[in-house]
């Protein structure tokens, strides 16, 4: 092993001790729901890169469509329309049953971009007086990482030091219904929640919730804001996790499986009346939109559209629940979710969420530790049903059940 190798183990290593999950530390191959690391050790990945690899490592019709556009140009300057921009915002716009999208790269930068529209659509269309709007949002969200997002923060780790905090969030119980109509003033301009809380250990909200959310807004004149980051794009067995109650929200935030897990692609997806209010100029990303990022999601759109991949996620998320149902009661004290995504709290006579994942890593399954002795799976959509439960073999070993 070369000295550079060394070093960036040592590097890798230091990181996943500060981002509390262990990982293999390099890669050498990957694909499907399987990864090789260097030393020829393969990993049934169960987490999926956070979700961002709902279609698997090495996906053919992805990477396909990636060398395609490099071969052609793949950046150009805000100052210059490219021959792949309109059609993403036109495909991703039609898919979302909207009318305008405002592409940027990652999960925190489209999260950011709803909140400065949400503000602006206040200013201007609801005639919020001018630096008094108001976005509420809910205890233990993960919404990303910038200053502004962390200010909402319940999470000691995400939010610690980083002070002084931006105002302008009231934070509300999740799922309480009472609390959100409380909260709201003639200031409100929207309500920003996560369908399913992933960070948080894959909470779903009590039956209702997201129907009274939408019906709540409506009444008060509200932006109802859904970050599908994570459980958007068919991980719930569902296009977006919203429609497991028939809802649809004012906005969309999209990201991590938009890019396919090749690119980084995220986007904020609305109507007319409330996008419409930014003007040239006013809002953007040197990066936003790119050819190559253009490219891969509107593949995926395309791979998502025949309903392959929400009806794998449904169907084998069933048989994942079922699963993981026999183990509650004795190794494992709840399960959640929907769909390929499931919270487990492990009884924490077993050990930690961190000591659960890293056991499983030594035997060739990576899952994602979050909050004590929780932790979440969340594999590529295309995992087969025989990898699945060779894994929750797996999973049953470790915990002696």
């Amino acid at each position: 092993m070369s000295s550079t190798t060394e070093k960036a183990i040592a590097s890798a290593e230091a990181h996943s001790a500060h981002n509390y999950h262990p990982l293999p530390v390099v890669v050498a191959t990957a694909e499907g729901a399987w990864m090789t690391d260097i030393e020829g050790r393969r990993y049934l990945d169960m987490l999926a890169g956070y979700s961002a690899l709902n279609f698997g490592h090495g996906n053919r019709r992805l990477i396909d469509a990636a060398k395609a556009q490099l071969e052609r140009v793949t950046l150009t300057s805000r100052a210059f329309h490219h021959d792949r921009f309109a059609e993403f915002c036109e495909q991703l716009a039609d898919f979302c049953g909207m009318e305008m999208v405002l592409p940027m790269n990652t999960g925190a930068e489209a999260v950011e971009t709803a909140v400065k529209t949400a503000r602006k659509w206040g200013y201007r269309v609801k005639g919020v007086p001018d630096g008094t709007a108001k976005i509420i949002v809910a205890a233990d969200n993960f919404h990303g990482r910038t200053t502004t997002i962390v200010s909402f923060s319940t999470d000691p780790e995400a939010r610690a030091d980083y002070g002084p905090y931006t105002p302008g969030f009231e934070i509300v119980p999740y799922g309480d219904l009472a609390a959100l109509r409380d909260a709201m003033t003639d200031n409100t301009v929207a309500v920003l929640l996560e369908p399913i809380q992933g960070e948080a250990g894959v909470l779903v909200p009590p039956p209702g919730y997201l129907a009274g959310v939408r019906e709540l807004t409506r009444e008060r004149n509200v932006l109802f804001i859904a970050d599908e980051i994570q459980s958007g794009l068919g991980r719930t067995g569902r296009t977006f996790a919203c429609e497991h109650e028939g809802v649809v929200p004012d906005m969309y935030v999209l990201g991590k499986a938009l890019g396919g897990g090749v690119v980084p692609v995220s986007a904020v997806v609305s109507g007319a009346a409330v996008l419409g209010v930014h003007r040239p100029g006013e809002h953007g990303s040197t990066f936003g939109g790119n050819p190559l990022a253009c490219a891969v999601a509107l593949e995926v759109l395309a791979m998502l559209r025949t309903g392959e991949y929400q009806q794998r996620a449904a169907e084998l998320g069933e048989h994942l629940h079922q699963e993981l149902g026999l183990l509650v009661g004795g190794a494992v004290e709840a399960v959640r979710g929907r769909g390929l995504w499931a919270g487990v709290d492990i009884n924490p006579s077993k050990g930690t969420g961190r000591e659960i994942s890293e056991r499983l890593m030594q035997r060739g399954v990576l899952v994602k530790d979050t909050h004590g002795s929780t932790i979440r799976i969340a594999p590529p959509l295309v995992i087969s049903k025989e990898d699945l439960d060779w894994g929750l073999a797996q999973l049953r070993e470790v915990l002696g059940a």
